[in-house]
């Protein structure tokens, strides 16, 4: 006799509620006030996030245009970053400070250098790091 589970493979299942335009004007505004403490410039900042540096400095003036779907996953990511080094760290300012440390994980370059390859894909392989990292706790 074989017995079988109900695996529920609807599309609900498998990904989250889409993050909505006001989730994502909040993120921005925590993002603008994350990148003030890692001392990023705004050349920094407009890569780290895909946009024109003259876009992020009008939208960091509170002219925020529409968020696109890469936007918020980029504001998403950025959002995990932070939070999984305010876990592993106990002093905020360690965390702050982490992000441009020289790690060996990264082959001796820091996880803002990594980053700002300025890939989607960047910003997610520093996330799996950290997120990895604080799974062990």
């Amino acid at each position: 006799m074989t017995l079988v589970l109900p695996i529920d493979t609807a599309v609900h299942a498998f990904r989250p509620d889409p993050i909505s335009d006001a989730e994502a004007a909040a993120m921005f505004r925590a993002v603008v006030n994350l990148f003030g403490r890692w001392e990023l410039t705004d050349e920094q900042a407009a890569t780290l996030l895909d946009m024109p540096v003259r876009t992020y400095r009008r939208w960091k003036a509170g002219e925020q245009g529409r968020i696109d779907r890469d936007a918020k996953a980029r504001l998403s990511n950025l959002m995990g970053v932070h939070k999984a080094l305010r876990i592993i760290f106990r002093e905020p300012q360690r965390g702050y400070g982490w992000i441009k440390a020289s790690n060996q994980a990264f082959e001796g370059r820091s996880a803002l250098e990594i980053m700002l390859g300025g890939e989607l894909t960047d910003l997610m392989r520093v996330r799996r790091f950290l997120d990895a990292e604080r799974s062990a706790w």
